[in-house]
């Protein structure tokens, strides 16, 4: 499959994008280099491989849920400009 530059323009312009001449010569080159790429790819038999959602066995990366000591409402409050009956006060926004 091949694009041509006046897919390339004609895709830019849908995107509401605008690329000089020499650009668009670029640019499709490039998308044609990525479709041999992907041609490549599909000629590969992956009939023995399973689906993955990450390319490493990482189970968790993340670390464990643990209750742990706060500030107090009333520390929190100590840092406040204005406060009031334990929110912090803001100025309205109109």
């Amino acid at each position: 499959m091949k694009i041509t530059k006046e897919e390339v323009s004609h895709i830019a312009s849908l995107s509401r994008l605008s690329f000089e001449p020499e650009e668009l010569d670029v640019i499709s080159l490039q998308l044609n280099d990525i479709l041999i790429y992907i041609e490549k790819l599909n000629g590969l038999d992956t009939s023995g491989v399973e689906p993955v959602t990450h390319a490493h066995d990482l189970v968790n990366a993340f670390r464990d849920d643990e209750v742990k000591e706060w500030l107090s409402n009333d520390e929190a409050m100590d840092n406040a400009p204005q406060s009031d009956n334990g929110q912090f006060k803001v100025p309205r926004i109109i």
